[in-house]
């Protein structure tokens, strides 16, 4: 089995994350799974660094499949959103907000079908006694983030989720960001006024449906944007006529080099995962840094379960 490891050094990293985020991404980890959702096979400690080992994406993530292939074709368009907002559904239903939303966090299966990633930012969406509560944390990535967090004020994590969805599904449909993330003020001037336009060819190209959609959850109007229920239940989402051809050996990607697995009893196969790379010169900006994992191989030494996380699936199925 092929496993990516995400390695956290508790003694670099800045202590409101190993008090607050980190804990967080821990448990939601542990509450989760789907088959949206990049599958965690365990977390283990060695001394001061936490390894997360998670299913290896083969296919790579959003981001590096569009600069490789440009334009995703409007039905593949359809079905991967379908697959990402599902397994947004299924975090939003259990009061877990994603907060980082962004093609560099959607993963690609060996059968090519999408998963989300990277909980990082994720947190619960209600207190102790159930009441909903708003983020105050201004996180995430200007270009993805929606305008009432560019704004800086207390924000519905569910709603900017949704915004964020919006963003790759534009970035799907244009190959390239629907607003400039150079200049915060002139952002949220033009997430406000909704100053973002489809190319010229892509917009002769594209159903009206989808065109909607855009439309719908790219609305700065938190009142008016579309909730995930009514994304879900839009007609361009639910038109499953002119399926997607398989993506499985049409397309040909580059694959990593396979490391050996280790000695000993925990024999696992680490592939680093692909770097996140750019669509222009400015691709986005981070509104908060997060804490980067390294993608390093599995040392051979013995490290103590700390976590214990659901079995992972049949691969076949995924």
């Amino acid at each position: 089995m092929r496993l990516a490891c995400k390695i956290f050094d508790k003694e670099k990293a800045p202590k409101d994350f190993l008090d607050k985020f980190f804990p967080r991404e821990l448990e939601i980890l542990t509450k989760i799974e789907n088959p949206h959702i990049i599958q965690v096979h365990s977390i283990l400690q060695r001394g001061p660094r936490v390894f997360i080992f998670m299913r290896y994406a083969d296919s790579g993530d959003l981001l590096d499949f569009i600069k490789r292939n440009g334009v995703v074709p409007e039905q593949q368009s359809k079905l991967w959103f379908r697959q990402m907002a599902t397994g947004l559904q299924y975090l939003h239903n259990k009061n877990i907000a994603h907060r980082d939303l962004k093609c560099e966090n959607i993963l690609i299966s060996r059968r090519f079908n999408v998963k989300l990633a990277d909980f990082g930012f994720a947190r619960f969406c209600i207190d102790a006694e159930g009441r909903r509560v708003l983020s105050q944390t201004y996180c995430g990535s200007a270009a993805y983030a929606a305008p009432e967090v560019v704004n800086g004020t207390p924000y519905n994590p569910k709603l900017s989720d949704v915004w964020s969805l919006g963003i790759i599904l534009f970035i799907m449909l244009n190959a390239s960001m629907p607003f400039d993330d150079s200049n915060l003020r002139k952002l949220l001037k033009d997430q406000m006024t909704r100053n973002w336009v489809f190319r010229s060819r892509i917009r002769d190209n594209i159903s009206s449906s989808a065109k909607s959609i855009v439309r719908h959850i790219l609305e700065p109007d938190i009142t008016l944007r579309l909730t995930l229920e009514r994304v879900l239940t839009h007609e361009w989402v639910r038109a499953k006529k002119d399926r997607a051809t398989s993506l499985i050996g049409r397309l040909v990607h580059s694959a990593p080099p396979v490391h050996p697995p280790v000695s000993g009893s925990e024999q696992v196969s680490i592939n680093t995962q692909p770097q996140t790379g750019r669509i222009g010169s400015d691709y986005h900006k981070d509104i908060s840094e997060s804490v980067t994992g390294d993608h390093k191989r599995h040392e051979s030494k013995k490290s103590n379960i700390i976590i214990n996380v659901p079995p992972l699936a049949d691969p076949q199925r995924i």
